[in-house]
């Protein structure tokens, strides 16, 4: 490694430029010669851990008794010498070391707790899966349900960073107002929730991504003259860049290459989408932002470089990011099944219609490799990202043919920052919520309390004893 003797650079130093501003990776140079990185302000962002949430919607095949029986979810086995071969994860099977399998958890609060409320399952289930709240029906601007799991990790750690989480999501969740069964569209728009009654925007459009992790600097107007000439961000920081490289050692100079390198691949790639959906040729889906792949696996790749960019950079620790909507008409070329997803989710019980959804679940879980390969091939101080990473994978959906809410699909990836073993597979006594399992993972995040707001508006912390509907803790 080397050093500038005496002199340190900020861990949240940033090149600044007309329309821009980008973050840094970690670097040699952040550190003060003779520390120990643990003991430095670079050192204690970089063991903090990141968090992604991830939810398919619609359950899984798995979640039938019949789809269970057939192991098509969770294997037969729990421990470390689990079968990934006949279930939707079998594309984790290089990463199993990081891989913990959950089984057989509920989220009951998705149920419907009044006549009234019966037949609004696919309105409840978004906002359930990571508040494990209950929502309130209603289609108009009250509502209630909980504040979400990334959302209460971020409240102990995104202050540290410039953005403190970051909503992603692949179909549209711009609807207004209300839905179906007395619900208002934002239960089902919306994943991240910061407080009970408010619901966080979730972006589809990877410019819009974009932008706000590295376009958010100068005014309106002057990002706009820079989209307008259509030329590169880093046009814009040459001059800082050049000064940073004559200040750092070779290894530094490498990896700002690197990430400088990135950055302009992931531009180069949204201008070339936009460009194509602009050139007036037909479009898959022509309701779509014009920065929107028309191709799932494209568009689901392209955030996940995203978020590897904005964790490089500690722009964000914590990303949540939905990957469709219940009631979706696409059809998934890749997948090897020609139904669309809600048909196709509606099997009726049917083992040949089982074994087609099973074929869709499978798909969505196998770009996650893409993701995860990325994260273990990127170095930050003496470990990769994925070791650093909580990757949490769910429904609050069980079955989605009956539209229950028992032995929901559960699976997280990564260390963590060591809080988890990996190579595991355990399941959970009948009746189990998921909550427990998510307030035993914020406590094992060192998340120990939560702020709210008490019943005149006044904002109040909390001891972090429970987690929406948690009994207790289910430890995995």
């Amino acid at each position: 490694m080397t050093f500038i003797t005496g002199k340190r650079i900020s861990r949240r130093s940033m090149l600044r430029g007309i329309g821009t501003t980008l973050g840094l990776p970690l670097l040699d140079a952040m550190i003060p010669a003779g520390k120990h990185l643990g003991a430095t302000e670079a050192g204690k962002s970089a063991d903090t851990p990141r968090l992604v949430c991830i939810e398919q919607v619609h359950g899984a095949a798995g979640s039938n008794d019949w789809g269970g029986s057939q192991n098509l979810w969770s294997p037969a086995d729990e421990g470390r010498n689990f079968d990934l071969s006949p279930t939707s994860l079998q594309s984790l099977e290089p990463f199993r070391k990081y891989l913990t399998i959950v089984s057989d958890t509920d989220c009951r609060m998705a149920d419907a707790f009044s006549p009234q409320e019966i037949g609004g399952d696919h309105f409840r289930s978004t906002a359930v899966f990571l508040t494990q709240s209950h929502p309130k029906q209603t289609q108009g601007s009250d509502l209630h349900v909980g504040t979400s799991f990334d959302q209460v990790f971020a409240q102990q750690y995104g202050h540290e960073t410039p953005i403190p989480s970051l909503q992603m999501s692949i179909e549209n969740v711009d609807q207004a107002g209300g839905c179906a069964y007395g619900y208002s569209c934002a239960y089902t728009d919306t994943l991240s929730w910061s407080a009970p009654d408010k619901p966080l925007p979730m972006l589809r459009d990877p410019r819009a991504i974009f932008e706000q992790l590295f376009g958010s600097g100068g005014t309106p107007a002057q990002r706009t003259e820079r989209l307008r000439t259509n030329s590169s961000i880093l046009d814009w920081v040459l001059d800082e860049m050049s000064t940073l490289q004559t200040n750092v050692g070779p290894s530094d100079q490498h990896r700002l290459d690197s990430y400088m390198q990135n950055v302009r691949e992931l531009e180069q790639r949204i201008q070339r989408i936009e460009a194509q959906n602009l050139s007036g040729d037909e479009r898959n889906i022509p309701t779509a932002p014009v920065g929107v792949p028309d191709d799932f696996e494209e568009h689901v790749k392209l955030m996940f470089d995203l978020q590897l960019a904005a964790f490089i950079s500690d722009s964000t620790r914590v990303f949540s990011l939905k990957l469709g909507r219940d009631a979706s008409p696409r059809v998934y070329k890749n997948s090897g099944s020609d139904q669309p997803f809600h048909v196709a989710s509606h099997h009726g019980g049917n083992e040949e219609r089982i074994l087609e959804f099973a074929k869709i679940n499978k798909h969505h879980v196998g770009i996650l490799p893409y993701f995860l390969e990325k994260l273990q091939n990127t170095m930050e101080g003496d470990s990769n990202l994925l070791d650093k990473t909580l990757l949490l994978y769910g429904s609050a959906m069980g079955d989605s043919n009956l539209h229950n809410h028992v032995k929901c699909p559960l699976f997280l990836v990564g260390g963590g920052n060591g809080i988890l073993a990996g190579e595991s597979h355990v399941k959970a006594p009948r009746g189990t919520p998921m909550a427990n399992v998510f307030l035993d993972l914020l406590h094992k995040m060192n998340v120990t309390q939560i702020s709210t707001n008490n019943e005149i508006g006044v904002p109040i912390t909390n001891d972090l004893t429970s987690f929406g509907n948690s009994t207790g803790i289910f430890s995995v």
